[in-house]
Formats: C-alpha cells, sequence, structure tokens
C-alpha cells in the first residue's frame, strides 16, 4: 500500500473508531461535549460529561497488534499534550473546579463490522 493510500487508510480507520467510541460513551451515559476539539495545543478526539465530571477522551483504533496494543500508543508526550489541551478547553468551560479525568478507548478491529473494544477509565493522572 503506497503511503497516501496508508494515510487515508489510517484516517478512515481512527473516524470508525471515534464514531464507535461516542456511541459507546452515549450508551453509557456520557454527554458528548465536543467531538475532535481543536486548539494550538493539539487535537482531543472526544471530550464529553460523565456526571460533574469533564473526560478528555483519547480514542486508539489499530487493525493488528504488529506494533503493540492500540493503547500503547498513548505515549507519556501525548498524555503531556492532553494535559495541555485539557487546561486550554478548561480555561474557557462555564464551570470551574470541576473534576477532570482522562480516558481511553482502545479498539482492535476484527473484522469490517466488528472491533473489540476496551474502555480504560482515568487512564492516567495529570501532573498539575
Amino acid at each position: 500500500m503506497g503511503k497516501s493510500k496508508g494515510k487515508k487508510h489510517n484516517k478512515v480507520l481512527g473516524r470508525r473508531g471515534e464514531e464507535a467510541a461516542a456511541r459507546y460513551l452515549e450508551l453509557k451515559g456520557y454527554e458528548i461535549l465536543e467531538r475532535n476539539w481543536a486548539c494550538p495545543m493539539g487535537e482531543a478526539d472526544i471530550i464529553a460529561r460523565d456526571g460533574c465530571t469533564v473526560v478528555f477522551v483519547e480514542v486508539k483504533t489499530r487493525t493488528s497488534i504488529d506494533k503493540g496494543l492500540p493503547s500503547e500508543a498513548v505515549s507519556p508526550q501525548k498524555r503531556a499534550r492532553y494535559e495541555k489541551i485539557a487546561c486550554w478547553y478548561l480555561s474557557d468551560y462555564e464551570y470551574v473546579d470541576v473534576p477532570v479525568r482522562f480516558d481511553v478507548i482502545a479498539l482492535l478491529v476484527s473484522a469490517p463490522d466488528r472491533a473489540l473494544m476496551r474502555h480504560y477509565v482515568n487512564a492516567f493522572q495529570a501532573g498539575w
């Protein structure tokens, strides 16, 4: 597969994973506040509310474990970037002093219409 074709495939795969993750969260009672929210620090895949907690969700989707499990792709650098994204988002948030959580949803696609999903609640802590 050529480089541009591979990037397009990854983008489509990522979107499908984010769509599945958003549906899952809604079924669990989360309120989706933002999808693909971008700021100068980067982009958050999903920002949701779980009760009074604001949850920043990183979604990782893969078709194989050749490069490791999807959740392993959330590196310390990515975690630090998510903290900065959270600070940026919360600087304009309507409420103050809200609990914040960072989750990861990992999907491993096993067939065109099937994937294994794992939701890591409170996957990492902010270093504030």
